[in-house]
């Protein structure tokens, strides 16, 4: 029979007794510090190994005074645009080296201060936060209780990666309007800061046609949302021909909406999202949208966030990548009667 063990997680303690060496030499053998032979180390290990010893990182931190984790918010892991994001960021961190803590908002609209300071109260040396809904001041001010990263929306005077959402949303807009549109609505999503760059896009891009915009906000950022405020758009008396919205999820929902009303698309309406999802590419969905190049933004935060660990000091990263349209079988030029 194996001998008997206290019913508890083993410690340093345990391994250095199984070793027959100090718990400081076990502290130095996984923290890599010299001092510590390989045939010694290797010794520890095993006897780690079969003993079962986790070290614990967060004590590791605090010995070292160093916070190596990072940290991760996401608004909405619904919207696959969110898991494009981690996949890109876990891409950029060493397997074997930082600690990645996932907290994800579980508020309605994405406000959520509980998700961002569970991520404080764990120890991260830096916060990776995709999206922000908070003001510019708010955000501000969180990175000064913790380094920042900011994912998908400028801040100023914090370390920033996002896509051109001028350019994406001119191209959207630009597209329908080649193909004849002139009744182009676009539905976003409420007013935030940093929020409104695609809508303000949209807006000037139709002036510019000398034509006049048509803006709904719906009540948040989802395909229910969207859904709804399509209703309300498709049941004027003049509806438009073509909707561009702020993201995937709403496009989704404008879908539904025409179907249930008997619309086809993109025959009787024509429309564009913006994320380029993975749903957005499924057969039968084939939408036209706006790849703002998820996985590279998460790539770029976490390559952001290790050199912000490595250099608190640094300058400020103000990294902006130039989105695509991708048109799909969602878009087509307006029904000849209209």
């Amino acid at each position: 029979m194996a001998p008997d063990r206290p019913l508890r997680p083993a410690t340093q303690s345990d391994v250095a007794r199984e070793v027959g060496v100090s718990r400081t030499l076990v502290s130095f053998a996984f923290r890599g510090a010299p001092g510590v032979s390989a045939e010694t180390k290797e010794a520890i290990f095993e006897a780690a190994r079969r003993l079962g010893y986790r070290p614990n990182a967060v004590a590791a931190d605090l010995a070292r005074k160093h916070r190596s984790a990072v940290g991760l918010y996401l608004m909405d892991i619904r919207n696959e645009v969110y898991a494009d994001i981690l996949s890109g960021v876990r891409v950029a961190l060493p397997q074997d080296g930082n600690r990645l803590i996932l907290s994800v908002s579980r508020s309605v609209d994405g406000v959520d201060r509980g998700a961002l300071e569970s991520l404080i109260e764990a120890r991260a040396g830096i916060i990776i936060a995709a999206t922000l809904l908070d003001p510019d001041e708010r955000v501000q001010e969180l990175a000064q209780i913790v380094p920042l990263v900011s994912v998908t929306r400028p801040v100023p005077g914090v370390d920033s990666v996002y896509s051109d959402d001028v350019v994406g949303a001119r191209a959207a807009t630009e597209h329908l309007l080649t193909l004849g549109h002139r009744r182009i609505a676009h539905l976003a999503g409420p007013v935030y800061d940093g929020h409104t760059i695609r809508r303000r896009s949209y807006q000037q891009t139709m002036r510019d046609a000398g034509l006049k915009p048509q803006t709904l906000a719906a009540e948040d950022f989802t395909q229910e949302a969207g859904e709804r405020a399509t209703m309300l758009l498709l049941k004027q008396p003049e509806p438009p021909t073509a909707i561009f919205t702020h993201n995937d999820q709403l496009a989704l929902g404008a879908r539904e909406a025409a179907y249930s009303l008997g619309l086809s698309i993109p025959q009787d309406l024509s429309l564009v999202g913006y994320d380029n999802s993975r749903i957005a590419k499924l057969h039968g969905i084939d939408l036209t949208t706006v790849d703002l190049h998820a996985a590279v933004l998460g790539q770029r935060a976490g390559a952001i966030a290790l050199e912000r660990l490595g250099n608190p000091e640094g300058p400020i990263a103000d990294e902006r990548l130039t989105p695509e349209l991708v048109v799909r079988n969602s878009t087509a030029p307006p029904p000849l009667q209209t």
